[in-house]
């Protein structure tokens, strides 16, 4: 399932935390090309993520593609709210990698679009109590 993105994951590998940054900052400039080379560059992390918190595979095998097109959003507004001026308590840069900044809101977004998918499921493939109850 996942080989339709290898070559993706091997041309946009992560790239240096510098040319990181300067991808983010053309992005937040609207530079809509650095916006979607950025975007690449994490579909590795997240498939990693995915595998990290998706413990049963007949899940991941099923939703794995749903959740990585839905994680595409979050990944775009983390871009828009990525501080690159951040600094510590002490008032000193302290620049950080996009996959640190963005795993958190990552992860909660496909436990919760899990939930969703298979309440959805759930609620799908249970019994119509009406038709039952006709019989």
């Amino acid at each position: 399932m996942w080989n339709a993105y290898q070559d993706i994951v091997r041309k946009y590998s992560p790239n240096s935390l510098q040319a990181e940054r300067e991808l983010i900052a053309l992005a937040q400039e609207g530079h809509q090309d650095s916006r979607d080379e950025l975007l690449l560059r994490q579909v590795g992390f997240v498939i990693f993520r995915l595998h990290r918190k998706i413990f049963r595979r007949e899940h991941l095998r099923r939703y794995g593609e749903d959740l990585l097109s839905e994680t595409i959003p979050v990944i775009l507004g983390k871009i828009d709210s990525y501080d690159l001026e951040y600094c510590d308590t002490s008032g000193r840069p302290k620049p950080v990698r996009f996959a640190s900044y963005i795993w958190k809101r990552a992860d909660g977004h496909i436990i919760d679009s899990l939930k969703v998918q298979l309440r959805a499921d759930a609620h799908e493939n249970s019994p119509d109590l009406e038709s039952i109850a006709a019989l």
